[in-house]
């Protein structure tokens, strides 16, 4: 996500022609983004991805049940 926005404010910058960025070349104000497919693609490879996403399910869940059990014996917490 940081290279993304590294890459916006890079392309804005460019575009609007602030100095320095408007003297770079396009490769260095486009590199961010190509840097940020290269994490994602190296993330899905080691499987960070999906066991990020089967945690959040996990957690989901494991508060779906708690909040039940509340619900079923009144209790507070």
């Amino acid at each position: 996500m940081a290279f993304l926005i590294l890459g916006l404010i890079f392309l804005v910058l460019k575009l609007a022609g602030v100095d320095p960025v408007a003297q770079w070349s396009w490769w260095w104000v486009l590199s961010p983004f190509a840097l940020a497919a290269l994490w994602w693609l190296l993330s899905d490879l080691s499987g960070r991805t999906k066991r990020l996403a089967m945690q959040e399910d996990a957690q989901r869940k494991a508060d779906r049940i708690s909040e039940s059990k509340k619900r079923l014996y009144g209790m507070k917490k």
